[in-house]
């Protein structure tokens, strides 16, 4: 039996969207992310979060630095009694780095979480606040991939809505 997921991207999604955030001090939950969270919970949705990370790349923190922080948010959604099953990054940029498959728009991070979980990309929704997630949806064939706002509170009912 095939699951569904939750893809969430994390600047801008999970959290307000800042340059390049990678100490929890400068990490704000945007309003209204754990209450959308847990309702795709509550329905038997697996949670995965992938995200965009080229400040590795361009050297301005490192991979210790993300992981501390990403430890700071899931332990935030897990308090609130909600499960983070993965999370995924790109620590690429082309600039610096060359062409990847996995730095969005690019659907590497997420067919990759499509595979290994057994996913049925039909039944999963994407949420993003940015068009290269959204891209990123469609060409993993994602089912619905909603794009937010950057602003205000974060709910399904002020979003676009983009199907595969």
């Amino acid at each position: 039996m095939q699951n569904k997921a939750l893809f969430l991207d994390r600047d801008g999604t999970i959290n307000v969207e800042k340059n390049y955030v990678f100490r929890i001090e400068d990490f704000e939950f945007r309003e209204g992310i754990f209450e959308l969270v847990r309702e795709y919970s509550s329905q038997g949705y697996l949670i995965f979060v992938v995200t965009n990370q080229a400040g590795i790349a361009r050297g301005l923190y490192t991979e210790e630095d993300f992981q501390l922080l990403n430890d700071y948010m899931v332990s935030q959604f897990r308090e609130k009694g909600i499960v983070i099953a993965d999370v995924r990054h790109c620590p690429h940029h082309p600039e610096f780095t060359g062409r990847c498959r996995c730095r969005k728009p690019e659907p590497g991070m997420i067919l990759d979480l499509i595979g290994e979980y057994d996913l049925d990309p039909e039944a999963c929704v994407l949420i993003g606040d940015r068009m290269r997630d959204i891209l990123s949806g469609l060409r993993a064939g994602i089912g619905v991939n909603y794009l937010v706002k950057e602003t205000g509170r974060i709910t399904i009912e002020d979003v676009t809505v983009y199907k595969s």
